[in-house]
């Protein structure tokens, strides 16, 4: 693959990535929450890293063209969203956690970010959607191994945007709580806007 093709793809993914939405609202709660907002972009990137492979096992497009686990998928992802979102507001964030309490949730942490991302219908349209039109079957390059850097080129971009997102929302809210437990609920109802939004778009057919 060429430079331009590669600065073409990565122009047009970090608009993607820089536009707000599950994964933002993820970042920011476990920037305000979290001593370390390094497990929930790791999980983030986890998610992504599972699709990069399922693009690069070709699966993906199976998936794509089968309504009954596209539905399956979205679905499970609304629900994932909704679910997270009401946790949220449920325990607004709170900057006093301890040590230990922080760190024995990282995996926790973790494994949220990656349900964040990796149950998100879009990204799979993204990845489906967005991908084919940078790779060159005829090109010198392996269909796959074009696919892979494409997917790695996503997730640095991602763990980049994500953790830039989460640390601000740390270091500009950790000194104002009444700010940082808005943030968070707002974050959570996001959640929830977006999950009840795929659910809608899905079981209306549109």
């Amino acid at each position: 693959m060429d430079t331009t093709t590669l600065a073409a793809f990565l122009a047009v993914d970090l608009l993607l990535v820089f536009t707000p939405g599950a994964d933002w609202a993820y970042a920011i709660t476990a920037g305000v929450r979290g001593r370390s907002v390094v497990p929930a972009v790791a999980g983030l990137v986890a998610g992504y890293a599972g699709y990069t492979l399922l693009a690069v096992a070709g699966l993906v497009v199976i998936v794509a063209n089968s309504a009954t686990l596209l539905t399956a998928l979205t679905l499970a992802g609304a629900g994932y969203l909704v679910w997270l979102g009401c946790g949220v507001l449920r325990q607004p964030a709170v900057l006093t956690v301890s040590e230990d309490e922080a760190g024995s949730s990282r995996l926790r942490v973790m494994l949220k970010g990656a349900g964040t991302s990796g149950l998100n219908p879009k990204a799979l349209l993204l990845y489906f959607s967005l991908f084919p039109q940078f790779i060159d079957p005829a090109g010198g390059w392996p269909v796959a191994t074009q696919t892979g850097l494409l997917g790695t080129l996503h997730m640095t971009a991602c763990a980049v945007v994500y953790l830039a997102v989460a640390v601000l929302a740390r270091t500009v809210l950790r000194t104002r709580p009444a700010a940082a437990r808005a943030v968070t609920r707002v974050s959570g109802a996001l959640m929830i806007a977006i999950g009840g939004f795929l659910l809608v778009e899905r079981l209306t057919g549109r």
